[in-house]
């Protein structure tokens, strides 16, 4: 009675075991068509619905080869913010965005983003769409960045245009908008006013150098 009793529990064990495996098998399956937030999605070779941004808790990082498309709501209220204040636009603290580190765990997007807004951390290799941009969360273009109002990021590898303003804290390229601010930047600012963290400039400012530290 003993032995059958273990033999049914290692039986159990392992059928725990090898459901847990299958489950985890896919979960890391790539994906067609996708949502998020969603513990299911890790891995998307397709396209991604982003109904939500994971703002409250450390992101589950997914990896999207092709498109994803962000409909988060709140991107529509920081236009109307901007524009409210843009007359005090000196007090915004605006060498300050995109100053976090970039986390351990972040989002990979090879392909575009298009999004109302981005509030997960992210690098995107390849073409940014954006009405509101990153915000509250240090990402990463390689490749090129629009917005009709402006573009946050940690760093930026490419081209970063938009009406308003470009802001980073590392830039190797180019950025085009009334406002440019990079404190880390190697390329061309090209706007009404430019700052790269070695000179403050009108219309064009530029720096191929390395930064002292």
């Amino acid at each position: 009675m003993k032995t059958k009793f273990l033999m049914m529990i290692s039986f159990f064990m392992v059928y725990i075991i090898n459901a847990q495996d299958s489950l985890n098998a896919n979960l890391d399956k790539p994906k067609f068509i996708a949502f998020s937030p969603s513990k299911a999605t890790k891995n998307v070779n397709g396209m991604l619905i982003k109904y939500y941004d994971e703002i409250d808790q450390e992101i589950q990082p997914k990896k999207i080869n092709g498109v994803e498309l962000g409909f988060n709501g709140l991107g529509i209220f920081f236009p109307v913010l901007f524009l409210v204040n843009i007359t005090s636009i000196d007090n915004w603290g605006i060498n300050d965005i995109g100053s976090e580190p970039l986390p351990d765990k972040m989002n990979t997007i090879n392909g575009m983003q298009l999004s109302i807004v981005n509030m997960e951390p992210t690098v995107t290799n390849g073409l940014e769409l954006s009405l509101s941009s990153n915000i509250g969360a240090p990402s990463v273009i390689n490749g090129v960045a629009i917005s009709p109002l402006y573009n946050f990021h940690h760093t930026t590898k490419g081209a970063a245009i938009s009406t308003f303003a470009n802001v980073s804290q590392k830039c190797r390229g180019i950025q085009v908008a009334l406002i440019n601010v990079c404190k880390d930047s190697q390329g061309i600012q090209i706007g009404f006013w430019n700052e790269n963290g070695k000179r403050k400039m009108p219309l064009i400012n530029w720096n191929f150098k390395n930064k002292k530290l």
